[in-house]
């Protein structure tokens, strides 16, 4: 009996295919519209994600300069080797630590140039910052001791300057440096605000304070957390560490600033959820709109077949099963859309994410959720005209015209 109004449920919607379509759309658009929106906003929170790791794994930046409003920072005394020194042996959970200084620099090589960031660290700057030597070497103990003029390029700097020729070896002119090089790294891409990490050359933090700076100060200081170890507790042990060692009375503002990449990556990912949730919220209200519409055209469908519900009654059909063929068709109608808007989301998305240059997410609860939400529309907004169908008089529906 179940299967025999099933079919008959099919073919009602197949003899006015047009209105059918017409009717589905609304869930067609709703379904699509939410699978689509989630997927890309899952897609940004993870490319921005990925974007923040790879400025440095559990990394954490030290600076100096009070924080002021609109994140600028005030001028406040420099930061120095002995800092760094003591971050690295005397707070618990550090895993490697790296000094930097930095300055933009005219790089020329023959009749070539690019300006640059230029670096002076030490050998844990790539660990630190997850750099990977390409070609060639870098630093040893003894050159970066001694504060030799060798440098390792990025990416970005050496393809400006020698494009597909080995750059090992070559000497570049630093500002009026001359510096060799001895490495290239490998390519990192962009990180978070579109920064592109490859634009850099760094040196010994020696020779980059004797040759360019002229002092001895540091502008930053990189730490790198030990793996699983919550940054956000390293990051207090260091706040409280250097408030002692700059003298900071009790109650006022500390003169630097320890910023944490993963509170920030949190901070971020929170934003383009939220957004994400806000975007889905409002498409879904289109769902809605077309359980609407299912009700409006099922409602007609009773009035126009009310003849046919009164022959069916008169000749001893349950009002339970006039009401169950009622409530199918709207069904059909509104999982059938679900089908073809969680299709058309997913085609949607991808292309979508591949215009945006964003990874292709499927959110795989939001799929199966939009689509029971549309099965859902069908039955609540089926249920009134299916109801009004079951209730109709026998007598009066043989007199309808």
């Amino acid at each position: 009996m179940f299967l025999q109004t099933v079919l008959m449920a099919l073919r009602e919607i197949r003899r006015n295919t047009l209105r059918s379509v017409l009717t589905m759309l609304g869930v067609v658009i709703g379904v699509g519209a939410v699978i689509a929106l989630v997927s890309v906003g899952r897609g940004a929170t993870q490319k921005v994600t990925e974007d923040i790791g790879k400025l440095g794994k559990n990394l954490l930046m030290v600076s100096a300069g009070a924080r002021v409003r609109g994140g600028a920072s005030s001028a406040a005394q420099a930061l120095k080797m002995a800092d760094m020194k003591a971050i690295e042996q005397e707070i618990s959970g550090v895993h490697a630590v790296a000094p930097g200084s930095s300055s933009q620099q005219q790089i020329i090589y023959g009749n070539k140039n690019a300006s640059t960031q230029v670096t002076g660290t030490d050998n844990n700057f790539l660990e630190v910052r997850g750099y990977t030597i390409d070609q060639g070497r870098s630093f040893t103990q003894q050159e970066a001791q001694a504060g030799i003029s060798v440098c390792v390029l990025g990416a970005t700097v050496k393809n400006a300057l020698f494009g597909g020729q080995d750059a090992i070896g070559k000497q570049v002119r630093v500002g009026k440096l001359s510096c060799q090089i001895i490495g290239t790294l490998v390519s990192k891409g962009t990180a978070g605000m579109g920064q592109d990490q490859d634009d850099l050359l760094i040196m010994p933090l020696g020779a980059f304070q004797r040759r360019i700076t002229g002092n001895n100060d540091i502008s930053l200081i990189l730490v790198s957390a030990e793996e699983g170890l919550d940054t956000a507790i390293v990051a207090e042990s260091i706040r409280a560490l250097l408030r002692q060692r700059r003298h900071r009375p009790l109650g006022s503002e500390d003169d630097f600033n320890v910023r944490d990449m993963a509170e920030i990556a949190d901070t971020v990912t929170s934003t383009t959820n939220a957004m994400t949730a806000l975007l889905g919220a409002i498409a879904a209200v289109s769902l809605v709109v077309g359980g609407i519409g299912i009700m409006n055209i099922m409602l007609v469908s009773v009035t126009e077949r009310t003849r046919e519900i009164g022959i069916r009654l008169a000749i001893g059909a349950f009002a339970s099963e006039v009401m169950m063929q009622f409530l199918l068709e709207a069904i059909v109608l509104s999982t059938f859309g679900g089908i073809i808007g969680v299709i058309l989301g997913l085609i949607g998305s991808f292309f979508a994410a591949r215009s945006l240059s964003l990874p292709f997410v499927i959110p795989p609860e939001i799929v199966a959720l939009a689509f029971a939400f549309s099965a859902l529309v069908g039955v609540l907004f089926g249920y009134l005209p299916a109801r009004k169908a079951a209730q109709l008089n026998p007598i009066e529906a043989l007199r309808h015209e």
